[in-house]
């Protein structure tokens, strides 16, 4: 809807209808005195009334038009919270993309997996304010895998298409992060599925909600699938 100017008399308004009664304050007398000459001035701003609190006389009680006000009011207000936490978070995952568009461009270059590693541990400290990295690689051989106690520590995550978020116990803790596990308070799993490896990378923070069991994962899987094609073409290339 299109609003109305401010300014002029709306059609077929009388110009003012008379003394203000009850008003004596210049301010209030100007704004009374506007809306007289503007009556539908309200129609055309709703959004001006829906901030307006009008009481009703009717000994006490609470008319209907004006409760039908008071929830449209919270309902409104709600809405914009709703608004502002999506726009909030579109503002986060982009940056979080752009991010990761960084560190794929980076890791494009690396020749070899120590400085892949070294590349994918700084950006998240850096970029993702991760307080403690850990990339780990599964032996392949399936009696190594036996035999391994990372393995065993992570028997139920190795081969997994999805990441894990939470609190991690004493015994995958410590594997993971060595002398920092005790301060580690929630960590993000990510599988590392490539062609001829697997294994988990692992990002833990010192704040118990920032990895929640429930939180999103997708940018995180992206993240994995991007190491992982770093180690497939590290693999392939010839020694």
């Amino acid at each position: 809807m299109t609003n109305r100017p401010l300014s002029g008399q709306s059609c077929g308004n009388k110009a003012s209808d008379g003394p203000l009664e009850g008003v004596e304050d210049d301010t209030d007398r100007a704004v009374a005195a506007y809306l007289l000459q503007h009556r539908d001035f309200l129609v055309y701003h709703p959004e001006v009334l829906a901030k307006l609190h009008v009481p009703h006389g009717t000994g006490g009680a609470v008319s209907l038009i004006e409760h039908q006000i008071s929830v449209l009011r919270e309902q409104l207000g709600h809405e914009r919270g709703r608004l502002n936490h999506l726009m909030a978070r579109a503002h986060e995952y982009e940056q979080l993309s752009a991010r990761l568009h960084e560190l794929t461009v980076h890791l494009i270059t690396t020749p070899d997996l120590e400085r892949a590693s070294a590349a994918v541990e700084g950006v998240l400290r850096e970029q993702f304010n991760a307080q403690a990295v850990a990339l780990k690689l599964f032996p392949v051989d399936p009696e190594r895998r036996a035999s391994d106690p990372l393995v065993q520590s992570f028997i139920d995550f190795v081969d997994r298409d999805r990441c894990l978020c939470g609190p991690l116990a004493p015994q995958q803790a410590e594997p993971l992060f060595g002398n920092d596990a005790r301060a580690i308070q929630s960590a993000a799993l990510v599988p590392i599925c490539a062609t001829e490896q697997s294994g988990v990378l692992a990002i833990g923070s010192r704040d118990p909600k920032r990895f929640a069991p429930d939180m999103g994962t997708e940018l995180l899987e992206r993240l994995g699938d991007i190491v992982a094609a770093k180690l497939t073409d590290l693999a392939h290339r010839p020694a």
